[in-house]
């Protein structure tokens, strides 16, 4: 098999495989300082995403506006219009505003035309302004306005003056991204290697997936970021492709380096050992790496930037992890020899230095195999139920306000605003050009903005005042609140009453005139639109790829269906959880979230993809093990082949859960989502899939499960075990 020469060669060649290994890491971080050039930009699909390039089109940019809600502390506080204090504090921040010369465009409550700024319980006022400067001084102006809001509101502490708006809720986000990350990178190396110390019980064995993995990482990182300059990559991808790659690095190696041990135990000289791993093991590696990188591939066939990005960075993370496991792996394990059990650490080492056969799961394979059709049945049945909560999921982004902890200061001050306001903080964006070229502004637009805004006021609850206008260069930005929270049915309402009954009736009417609506809900739309009208293209390819894959690795037509179908019941599974726990907010206080009544929008089709595809890892490893088995018959091969795989499994099972639940500790609800979704699938595939479905499909099945055609699989010839529980 390829992956044994390969690994033979590496072991020739250790000197020259790892010079090359640390060579290529450093090509990998050198190329990303010097060749990283300007990021390219994320484009939305649909409408929203027509609006961002008319925008981005333009040589100046639509301002950045600021909302500040002035409120009283106490609720028992007489209304805004007979509050002395509040209306005080009012004056105080619109002229402490304007002398500050970082804003323009104050709007106030108290003006005139201010009447639109007061809440509709009259409990509230609202101060509005735009960041002055041009693209460098937008920072440090929005930081000396925050700083003089700061100031007012300690002059008057008997009122709430929360800051929310476009910049404002950006810096929260890239600030709980940021931090997302550093504990990311904090928690899952710790935690890798301590799970690697109980599986291994030795310092150097354990510390060798882990540097594996590491570098890996390491190199895909500083590779993506010169692919950053041709496809965007966002932090969130940096997070997921830290934690798929510590996931995957580590559990190939595994793979690898139990099986090395496992042979060294019969007796294998250390190269030998190395030969027999690569020929098994480091098949599986191979044939799993490239599921993986296939599966996520799909996410292509979306055309969104973002999937395009996780797919490719993916691909290289995974792609890494299997050179690496199959070239350096055997290089340092060569050179290593015996020194690899080193640092033993008391009560585990002596235990951990042979490979075992479990008990438990052998007699749980034993005692399944002699009644398939009944614990088949109950297990199945287990699934399905744990599946059924899934058929009520309701896709729904979540806003900042949503997805970040109202503990921070700007996402309670978004909520409240929201709330006195609605609209106001997620208003939808309409983008205003002339269809060939020049200024669209002209006093029929004019006329039609005061028609449009008459419109709006006869839709009060649908689609809400103060809009805002401004002339971005040759185009026309308006600003219009929508009802609800931003991303729920209501808002989803709003934006489709706006986009097909209204602007056409008024903008549309306009000769010479485009326009496109764009903002958070209209974005999230469009992008859940466009992943819906993809998903069946890209589910298909994901499970025609999966289907291929393994029938060309076992040549059996049976066993690649069974380990789809056994996939797609997890999956199942996970998907239930994620609503049962997230949509109804069963366990929120204990994972520290507030349920917004939806899961994230593209999760399920993400999970999906990642889990097909990680998943085939036991699958592929366990099958295999079962077939090297196969001269002892079928039941034997499935209770031997379950029982010398568990330790390798169940080792690489909490390692990946593990990193996974490194998303459960972040502060963003997407993270936490995913960590849950996917924990609990591999979870449930690594115990009840690999310890009793499996082997009842498997049993059920008995011979016909390794047939192709006419034609029996031979089993491989691999050198057995001395005892069971060596």
């Amino acid at each position: 098999m390829l992956p044994e020469k390969i690994a033979a060669w590496s072991v020739r060649h250790r000197a020259l495989t790892l010079v090359g290994w640390v060579a290529l890491v450093l090509i990998a971080l050198l190329s990303g300082l010097l060749l990283d050039g300007e990021s390219r930009r994320s484009t939305d699909p649909g409408e929203s995403g027509r609006a961002q390039t008319a925008l981005n089109a333009q040589n100046t940019f639509d301002p950045l506006r600021e909302n500040v809600l002035v409120q009283a502390k106490d609720p028992g506080s007489p209304p805004f219009a007979a509050n002395d204090e509040l209306r005080r504090a009012t004056d105080d921040l619109v002229a402490t505003l304007t002398r500050s010369g970082a804003v323009t465009e104050v709007r106030s409550p108290l003006a005139a035309d201010g009447a639109e700024r007061i809440s509709a319980d009259g409990a509230a006022g609202l101060v509005g302004f735009s960041i002055a400067g041009g693209e460098n001084d937008l920072r440090p102006n929005f930081e000396t306005a925050a700083a003089r809001i700061d100031v007012v509101a300690a002059r008057h502490p008997s009122v709430r003056l929360g800051l929310s708006g476009d910049l404002s809720l950006s810096t929260v986000v890239d600030k709980g991204i940021r931090e997302d990350v550093k504990r990311s990178e904090f928690l899952s190396l710790p935690m890798t290697l301590v799970i690697l110390l109980i599986v291994f019980g030795a310092l150097v064995a354990a510390s060798v997936p882990l540097l594996l993995a590491g570098t890996s990482v390491a190199a895909t990182f500083g590779f993506l970021s010169v692919v950053d300059d041709f496809t965007p990559i966002n932090s969130a991808t940096t997070v997921i492709t830290l934690l798929i790659g510590m996931a995957v690095g580590v559990d190939y190696s595994l793979f690898f380096l139990r099986r090395q041990r496992e042979e060294r135990a019969r007796g294998h000289s250390v190269d030998d050992a190395i030969r027999i791993s690569a020929r098994t093991s480091g098949h599986v590696v191979v044939v799993s790496g490239v599921t993986v990188v296939l599966c996520v591939s799909g996410l292509v066939f979306t055309s969104l930037d973002n999937f395009t990005g996780l797919a490719i960075s993916s691909a290289f993370v995974v792609g890494l992890a299997v050179l690496g496991a199959v070239t350096v792996l055997p290089a340092l394990l060569s050179l290593l020899g015996d020194k690899v059990d080193r640092g033993r650490i008391p009560w585990l080492g002596k235990r951990r230095t042979a490979a075992e056969n479990s008990r438990f799961w052998s007699a749980t394979a034993r005692a399944v195999t002699r009644r398939p059709w009944l614990w088949g049945g109950l297990a199945t049945a287990l699934m399905v139920l744990l599946t059924l909560p899934a058929l009520g999921m309701r896709l729904q982004d979540p806003t900042p306000a949503e997805s970040l902890p109202r503990s921070m200061a700007t996402i309670d001050a978004a909520v409240r605003t929201q709330e006195a306001f609605p609209g106001v903080v997620y208003p939808a964006t309409v983008v205003l050009t002339a269809e060939n070229g020049g200024p669209v502004d002209s006093p029929a637009l004019r006329s039609a903005i005061t028609d449009l805004e008459r419109r709006i006021g006869e839709t009060e609850g649908v689609l809400n005042k103060p809009i805002a206008v401004a002339n971005v260069d040759e185009a026309v930005v308006v600003r219009v609140p929508l009802s609800g929270a931003g991303r729920d049915p209501r808002a989803d309402s709003a934006l489709a009453k706006l986009r097909t009954e209204v602007l056409p009736e008024t903008i549309g009417k306009v000769d010479g005139v485009e326009y496109a609506v764009s903002g958070r809900t209209a974005n999230a739309r469009d992008f859940a639109d466009r992943v819906i009208d993809r998903m069946p293209l890209v589910l298909g390819f994901v499970l025609l790829a999966a289907f291929v894959l393994l029938l060309l690795a076992f040549r059996s037509v049976a066993v690649a269906i069974v380990s789809i179908v056994l996939n797609l019941l997890s999956i199942g599974a996970a998907y239930g959880v994620l609503t049962c726990i997230f949509q109804d907010g069963h366990f929120a206080s204990l994972l520290g979230f507030t349920p917004y009544g939806g899961v994230v929008g593209w999760l399920p089709m993400f999970m999906f993809v990642l889990l097909l595809g990680l998943s085939m890892d036991y699958h592929i490893f366990i099958l295999s093990r079962i077939r090297e088995h196969r001269a002892g018959g079928a039941v034997s091969a499935i209770v031997r082949g379950t029982g010398t795989s568990a330790g390798v499994v169940s080792g690489a099972a909490v390692i990946m859960v593990g990193v996974f639940s490194v998303f459960i500790t972040l502060s963003a609800i997407e993270y936490k989502m995913m960590g849950v979704g996917m924990a609990v699938a591999v979870l449930i595939d690594a115990t009840l899939v690999r310890g009793v479905l499996l082997p009842a499909f498997l049993a059920l099945l008995g011979e016909r499960a390794w047939r192709t055609g006419r034609k029996s699989v031979a089993p491989e010839r691999v050198p057995e075990l001395s005892s069971p529980h060596a």
